[in-house]
């Protein structure tokens, strides 16, 4: 995410390395070099002038006291600004209203009806809301069949009909519906087409106007860049709609989209997707994703996630079986499971500060644990809770049944020992105590 114009302004900051005061000519000369990362990342002139204009204004005639170098103090002043282009403070989705009613609108293939299925998810799951989902696409039968697979995966029931072609008639019935069943939040997937026209652009605000929607998104694909921008303009000024939504921003290494559409529209990204499964949703924190775009990780939205996925009761067996030395590969594909849950391991490893910046180029497959798991569902139940019974000829067999070597069956052995330790000195205060008091002292 954001790869490239990451690059390109860490090169842009090198110009002050080593620099003792801020002057009007490496100023200028590190804001040139921004604007130009800004452009080929697809950011449209006048937003990069813009910016970097008022980067210029603050960075000029700053004291660098407190040893603050230059470099430090362009890069706040950069974080600063992209926090305030992107919209300065999240905004959260508007769901008042029984039911509330969210239209979803966007060009066809911007990943509307997959998002629907997210939004359904990330309401029930995270917001305690029973959602109905509206298959409003009267064009495209396949959109209807993609939502009622997606509304059987997440558990969340999908109003359609498909022999009626009047999508205000099917949102007013599905609305109706909604009220009948209790649900409290009705979430209606529109039509999309392949470029914005007239009878698109009545239909939807035909259907808006019946409805009267609590909140209105549009969703774009980040990866058009500019285009997608436009497009935003577009929607906007016949829809005004409340908010915007990223999709495959996980596939968007330029990051133009999210950089330039709030200045352009002057409405806030909501929501951004991140991959396809349907937890894949996060929402939009201005601030975290210019610390993400410096190389700066994201420790905040890390801790959210693992706290999404902790359960307290587990987390208390786990403790006693770790303090009586009881800890075995079932706890272990446990862990691997909630760490999972999480998502994407080269995606959570970017949002720890230093270790993105490390990984550069570093291919991470998406299920990285393959390995792992491949070698202990080749041991046998017994094995699994007694991993001091693997002797030689037990390691060969579940190496054979994995399609590993033994030396990577010990490799495991080896790191699942190590974990077990450290999770045991962990549990045991008097341990801890005792090797933070033998830790050297700072000078």
């Amino acid at each position: 995410m954001f790869d490239s114009l990451s690059d390109k302004l860490e090169r842009a900051f090198k110009v002050l390395k080593g620099q003792g005061q801020v002057t009007e000519i490496n100023v200028a000369e590190t804001v040139k070099e921004i604007r130009r990362a800004l452009l080929d990342a697809d950011v449209s002139y006048k937003v990069a002038k813009q910016f970097t204009d008022k980067v210029k204004e603050k960075a000029l005639g700053q004291n660098v006291i407190n040893a603050i170098s230059p470099n430090q103090l362009m890069v706040k002043i950069t974080h600063d600004e992209l926090t305030d282009l992107m919209g300065g403070g999240m905004t959260d989705i508007n769901i008042k209203g029984n039911p509330a009613v969210i239209l979803i609108s966007g060009l066809q293939g911007s990943g509307k009806t997959t998002f629907s299925g997210k939004l359904a998810h990330h309401l029930k799951t995270k917001k305690g809301k029973s959602p109905l989902l509206v298959a409003g696409d009267v064009y495209r039968p396949a959109a209807i069949d993609q939502l009622h697979v997606l509304g059987e995966q997440i558990g969340v029931e999908v109003w359609s009909d498909k022999e009626n072609k009047n999508p205000v008639d099917i949102a007013q019935k599905a609305l109706s519906h909604a009220r009948s069943k209790g649900h409290n939040v009705v979430i209606v997937d529109t039509a999309g087409r392949l470029a914005v026209d007239e009878q698109m652009m009545n239909e939807i605000e035909q259907v808006k106007k019946a409805i009267n929607p609590q909140e209105t998104l549009f969703v774009v694909d980040s990866m058009t860049g500019q285009d997608a921008v436009n497009t935003a303009k577009t929607f906007n000024d016949r829809l005004d709609f409340d908010g915007v939504v990223l999709t495959k921003l996980d596939g968007d290494t330029r990051g133009g989209a999210a950089l330039s559409i709030r200045s352009v529209v002057d409405k806030p990204i909501k929501f951004i997707g991140t991959g396809e499964k349907m937890d894949a949703l996060d929402v939009f924190y201005p601030e975290r994703m210019a610390d993400r775009i410096l190389g700066m990780g994201d420790v905040v939205s890390l801790v959210e996630r693992a706290q999404e996925q902790y359960d307290e009761e587990e987390a208390r067996k786990l403790q006693k079986k770790i303090a009586k030395n009881q800890f075995d590969f079932n706890d272990f594909m446990s862990q691997i499971a909630q760490i999972k849950k999480m998502g994407n391991v080269k995606d959570l490893m970017g949002m720890i500060p230093g270790v993105g910046k490390a990984m550069k180029g570093v291919d991470i497959d998406d299920d990285a644990f393959k390995g792992i798991e491949a070698i202990i569902h080749s041991m046998t139940p017994y094995e699994r809770e007694n991993p001091k019974a693997l002797n030689g000829s037990r390691r060969k067999r579940i190496a054979d049944g994995s399609g590993t070597t033994i030396q990577e069956v010990n490799r495991l052995i080896k790191q699942f020992d190590q974990t077990s330790k450290m999770m045991r000195m962990m549990s045991d205060k008097n341990k801890m105590a005792k090797l933070m008091k033998n830790m050297p002292k700072p000078r």
